[in-house]
Order: C-alpha cells, then sequence, then structure tokens
C-alpha cells in the first residue's frame, strides 16, 4: 500500500472545519482575509493546491494569519515547514505552539523531511497495536474517567513511535493511533460531554488515518466530528460532514453495517436539528442496507453498532417525533435484542422509555424506567444515559409531587448522583 501523498495534515485540517473542497478553503480563506482587516489578499484553488502537496511551499505572512486564524492550528500543525528549518534558529517572531497532549508529538511525526536515529522493530506495530485493541474492550466496563488518561497516554506514546517506524509497520502504528483518538476522542464527547475537546482530538484522529491512509478509518471518524455540530443543532456543518464521511467511505471496500452506521449518524444529527422526517427516511434506508448486506467485512473497531443500536436509533427518532406507540413498540425491541455488553447503550434506552411514558401521561412507569436507567448508570457510567434520565425528570414536571416522582428525585439526588445530575 503506497503512502498518502500530499500534505495530509492541511487536508485534514480543511475537512475539520468543513471546507469539502480546495476552492471552499480559497473562498473562506480570501473572505476571512477582508474580516481580518488584510486588505488585498486574494487567495486562489491553485494556491491551495500547492499548500497541500507533498512539498507545500511556507506561505508568505498575511497569508499565515489567516490559515492560523480560520483553521485554529499552527502551521507547524498544518503540515508546513518554515524555511529557518524545524530545529534551526528561529525568526525574531514567536511561533504560536499547539501544547494539547500528544499534539506536538504527532505534529513532528508527520512534518517532512524530519529525521530519526531510532528505527523501531516491526514488532513495535503489533505490539501497540495491541494496546488500542484492550482500550477498545475495557470501554464499555471501564469508568470514562479512569479509562481516558490511559488511552491518551497511550495515544502520546504513538506519536513518539511514528517516526521512528517505516513501511508495514508505521501504517500500523498509525491506524492504530487513529483509533486511539478516536476512542479518546468518542470518551470526550459521549461520556464527559466535552463537545470543544472531541472536536480537537478527533482532528488528530483524522490526521492519524491520513498517515494510514485507512479511508474507512477517516470516514468513521469524520463521522463522529459530525456528531459536534449536529448535536448543537448546526444542520450545514454536521452535513457537510457526512458528505466528506460518504466521500471516504467510497474509496474503499465498506460493509453495509459500515454504511448503515453512517446513515444512522447522519439521522441522529437531523433528529437534533428537528428533521424527524429525513431522520425515518435515512434509518429506513439503513435498515434496507443491513437486510441487503454485502460482500465485505466491518472493521474490527467498528464496536459501536448492530441492528439492536440502529433500532435504538429509530426509537429515539420516533419519540422525539411523537409517534409514541410505535417508539414504544421499537425500544422495547432494541431491549431485546442488546447482548449482555451493550450496558452503556441500554441506559439510553431506558431513558427513552421513560420519556415515552411522560409523554404519555404515564408517571409511574416512566419513573420504573427512568430507575432501571439508574441501575445501569450505577453499573457504567454514561453521561448520555445520565443525559436522558434529567430530559425525562424535565418532563415529570406536572407530576412532581407524586410519590414515584419524589422517590425518582431521591435517587437521582442522592450523594453519589447529585453532581453529575447538576453539573449542566
Amino acid at each position: 500500500m503506497p503512502r498518502p501523498t500530499g500534505n495530509i495534515r492541511l487536508k485534514a485540517a480543511r475537512l475539520a472545519a468543513g471546507f469539502n473542497s480546495q476552492q471552499d478553503l480559497a473562498d473562506a480563506l480570501t473572505k476571512n482575509a477582508q474580516q481580518m482587516g488584510i486588505r488585498g489578499l486574494s487567495i486562489g484553488v491553485r494556491q491551495v493546491r500547492r499548500w497541500e502537496s507533498e512539498s507545500p511551499p511556507w506561505p508568505q505572512p498575511d497569508c499565515q494569519r489567516v490559515l492560523v486564524h480560520l483553521l485554529g492550528q499552527s502551521m507547524e500543525s498544518l503540515g508546513f515547514v518554515p524555511p529557518w528549518g524545524t530545529d534551526g534558529p528561529k525568526p525574531d517572531h514567536t511561533r504560536r505552539a499547539i501544547v494539547t497532549g500528544g499534539a506536538v508529538a504527532l505534529g513532528s511525526a508527520v512534518v517532512p523531511g524530519r529525521a530519526t536515529a531510532t528505527r523501531q522493530p516491526p514488532t513495535a506495530g503489533t505490539d501497540f497495536e495491541a494496546v488500542t485493541r484492550s482500550h477498545r474492550r475495557l470501554y464499555w466496563s471501564v469508568a470514562p474517567t479512569k479509562l481516558h488518561p490511559a488511552v491518551v497516554a497511550h495515544a502520546t506514546l504513538g506519536c513518539g513511535l511514528l517516526p521512528e517506524t517505516t513501511g508495514t509497520t508505521r501504517r500500523t502504528v498509525a491506524a492504530a493511533l487513529g483509533e486511539t483518538y478516536l476512542l479518546a476522542g468518542r470518551i470526550e464527547f459521549f461520556d464527559l460531554r466535552e463537545p470543544g475537546t472531541a472536536g480537537e482530538t478527533l482532528l488528530l484522529a483524522l490526521q492519524a488515518a491520513g498517515e494510514a491512509d485507512d479511508p474507512i478509518l477517516g470516514s468513521a471518524v469524520i463521522a463522529h466530528m459530525a456528531f459536534v455540530p449536529g448535536w448543537a443543532g448546526d444542520r450545514d456543518a454536521a452535513s457537510e460532514r457526512m458528505i466528506a464521511a460518504r466521500t471516504y467511505a467510497r474509496r474503499a471496500p465498506a460493509s453495509a453495517e459500515f454504511l448503515a452506521w453512517l446513515d444512522a449518524v447522519e439521522a441522529e444529527c437531523e433528529t437534533r436539528c428537528g428533521n424527524t422526517r429525513t431522520a425515518l427516511n435515512l434509518i429506513g434506508h439503513a435498515e434496507d442496507v443491513l437486510s441487503t448486506g454485502n460482500e465485505h467485512t466491518s472493521p474490527e473497531w467498528m464496536d459501536w453498532f448492530s441492528p439492536a443500536r440502529l433500532a435504538a436509533f429509530k426509537g429515539n427518532t420516533q419519540m422525539i417525533a411523537g409517534h409514541l406507540p410505535q417508539a414504544r413498540e421499537t425500544l422495547l425491541g432494541a431491549l431485546d435484542a442488546m447482548s449482555p455488553s451493550e450496558d452503556k447503550q441500554r441506559s439510553v434506552v431506558f431513558g427513552d422509555l421513560a420519556a415515552v411514558e411522560a409523554a404519555c401521561g404515564n408517571p409511574e412507569k416512566a419513573c420504573e424506567y427512568a430507575g432501571q436507567a439508574l441501575d445501569q448508570l450505577a453499573i457504567t457510567w454514561y453521561a448520555t444515559g445520565m443525559d436522558r434520565v434529567r430530559e425525562v425528570r424535565r418532563a415529570l414536571a406536572p407530576h412532581q409531587h407524586e410519590r414515584c416522582v419524589r422517590d425518582l428525585d431521591d435517587r437521582l439526588y442522592d450523594w453519589s448522583t447529585t453532581v453529575s445530575a447538576l453539573s449542566r
């Protein structure tokens, strides 16, 4: 497999910022320059093409200012090598440095021409990958606050290993590093509720996937990036990322399960943006894709999706759309179909069932399901599940003097859950 060509760091930053083409970035840079008061600066697509080439020229100072301002990263982190060299004397002005975790190390790893005296043996790739695989399994049972530091530390190790490897070993390390950063981003977004941090981490995952030349992993990372604006109600930004994710998925054999998951991600974003009819159409398409299938196998790291998870997506959308009897039936079916390892998603489904019953005017049944969600959260914490319980409690405000709701409050605001319940 040949190494990817071009300045993949700038390409990744462009896609992460929602610019799907070089022309889009050129137009945005020109507009941003005007907004910054830089007069007469016009950046064309040919210039962007040169910056995304294998040996990008060092941009002029005004172009640097606009690139850094628009994309939010230093020039070195965008894949540019200063003319004075990466280790030589620097000019008088101070260069902005990235100080977040492994970003510095990853930047060093992918800068063209960076030499290193150490060379890792071929076993380094498989050994690093083995730890990544273990973290992936631990995600479903270990508390996120305990697992996240270990995952980030492992990513930092991978950043250090990457410039010390070549060929197949380098691609193995890069792919495992991309998966590691993807896991860290998932924890930050779904478990710790830190969307801003998750967006930065997912950008690192995309850059590592580019180093591995793994379009399916890149597609998965970009689809996760769509969650950030999608959950914030920014449909345009989420749609741009989904277009990019589907484009990457077309560049390599994608399993039916993976393609159905892309539909499910887009459906959830559409639901969050108030477009439940579009979301249900996407879910219907995902069901057809799963039913038809294809000859391709899903990647080993794709352990977050199944027909039961798709049903859970569907039930939530039906509930938000007001199709309450259908939502109840779908969610109960999803609950029955879930495997014992899907504890985190089970808390979400219990929360959605509670929301259905609250909307139907059945506070006792709603509190029963909410209590089951709390039982599950006591075993395996999941911020998304707790969000569902809080939403149900708000919906039960008209019934707050009933005994079942007071009992729910006693559980929701005991010493072990009060901090998390009041954290948002």
